[in-house]
């Protein structure tokens, strides 16, 4: 594999947290991804979906995981249907993953082939009051694509009508958004690889480049250091377009003067890292642009001080915005008339900073976890502040991923990288 796996224990453990969640007799179903077509024969590469690969390990196609706490037979508990390889799908795909390979990965003792998935499934069903049903209920899901899920759900409810319908996904939320030590140690090993992707961007980047010459940087970089790749598509904006938040074209080529907004992260053994830094091109800093880039990163130090035991994200959100409306009213971008006149839906700080500052981060770049739970130890946070000023031809946003602790500030995962204005300038010159 291109990555070290977790050892099996850790799907056990989450597995069986699942299982104590559960209703008793019950059966929970979670199926893989699709492979999804782009036209003619060609397909996207293959992602699998995060919520089996929580439960199992296993990163392969048509792959079904079957959980039920309710019967006798204690073997009846997890099972595991795997795709069977054919003398076809070995020449053309290779051998699929064996029962004793599946075993190893997952820790799953009774594992099929999927051609004996339904029959298994009725002899359970049949026993069982309560079918748990996965479907994605985060909070920024939407999705106009039916998924194989999704598939497999409506064939479900109108095979089994009588029974009652419990869904996983509030399960997993929860489990999802506190992460084993084991985990964390993948999303760090992402975020070092983050490290070396910018280091060698800052030793790349002058007037004139372009671009997607700076992601082709990074992607060399990551990739010759066991990562598939980004784990979002990067955000390589230089100028003006440092003010568009989710700007994906990197097309354009990057003149002395302007800044670079670059939000990128490595992916390592399915695991996001999210990291932004906002750069001179020129490889220093007008006064203006240090200006507003030392209040951002002041935003976001205070910012991660909060990030503690018993805060929630609603409440941190709400206590940026007085840290940040402190900061423009000394940039000079907003004055107290603007504070006179704002209004709890529209405070006065969103005319700069319009998007939240954290979201929780693991298996998914924006993960599981519910906005109104409490923070707990091993949640795993970015802290992605920023200033956006279009009619001064530039914007800076900053970002780090953070693990919260028992005590006192959290983990920052990417203090190694550089982000102090003067650090950024010595290394770029």
């Amino acid at each position: 594999m291109r990555y070290k796996p977790l050892n099996s224990n850790i799907y056990k453990l989450n597995r069986s947290n699942f299982l104590n969640n559960m209703k008793a007799n019950s059966v929970a179903i979670f199926n893989s991804n699709d492979i999804y077509p782009i036209s003619a024969d060609s397909e996207l590469p293959y992602e699998q979906h995060r919520d089996i690969f929580h439960l199992t390990g296993i990163e392969q196609e048509e792959t079904i995981l079957l959980l039920s706490p309710s019967t006798n037979d204690s073997s009846n508990k997890e099972i595991l249907f795997i795709r069977k390889s054919d003398n076809h799908t070995k020449v053309w795909e290779g051998e699929k993953l064996s029962k004793k390979q599946a075993n190893d990965l997952s820790g799953i003792v009774d594992i099929y082939f999927v051609e004996d998935f339904k029959d298994i499934l009725n002899s359970i069903v049949t026993k069982v009051d309560n079918l748990y049903i996965n479907k994605n209920e985060h909070y920024r899901a939407n999705s106009p694509v039916e998924t194989r899920e999704d598939r497999f759900i409506s064939w479900l409810l109108k095979k089994y009508p009588s029974h009652n319908v419990e869904k996983s996904n509030p399960i997993l939320q929860r489990l999802r958004s506190i992460k084993h030590p084991k985990e964390i140690d993948q999303i760090k090993q992402a975020c070092d690889i983050t490290k070396k992707g910018f280091n060698r961007v800052l030793a790349f980047i002058k007037p004139d480049v372009w671009e997607y010459e700076i992601e082709a940087e990074f992607i060399h970089e990551f990739i010759n250091n066991s990562s598939k790749g980004f784990a979002y598509s990067p955000i390589i904006a230089s100028g003006h377009d440092n003010n568009v938040l989710h700007y994906i074209k990197n097309n354009k080529q990057c003149k002395s003067g302007e800044l670079i907004l670059m939000d990128v992260g490595a992916e390592y053994g399915n695991y996001s890292s999210d990291m932004t830094r906002t750069v001179p091109v020129s490889g220093k800093f007008s006064k203006r642009q240090k200006e507003i880039y030392e209040a951002v990163l002041r935003v976001k130090n205070e910012a991660t001080k909060l990030l503690t035991i018993g805060n929630n994200w609603k409440a941190f959100h709400n206590q940026v915005g007085e840290i940040m409306t402190k900061e423009l009213i000394q940039v000079g971008l907003i004055d107290k008339n603007d504070i006179k006149n704002q209004t709890k839906d529209n405070p006065a700080y969103k005319k700069y900073f319009m998007h939240g500052t954290s979201h929780h981060l693991g298996l998914d770049t924006h993960d599981y976890g519910l906005l109104e739970d409490p923070f707990q130890k091993n949640m795993v946070f970015t802290v992605e502040p920023g200033i956006y000023i279009p009619n001064e031809g530039f914007g800076i946003r900053l970002e780090d991923d953070v693990v919260i602790q028992n005590e006192g500030e959290p983990l920052n995962l990417m203090k190694d990288i550089p982000i102090e204005p003067n650090h950024i300038e010595e290394l770029m010159n």
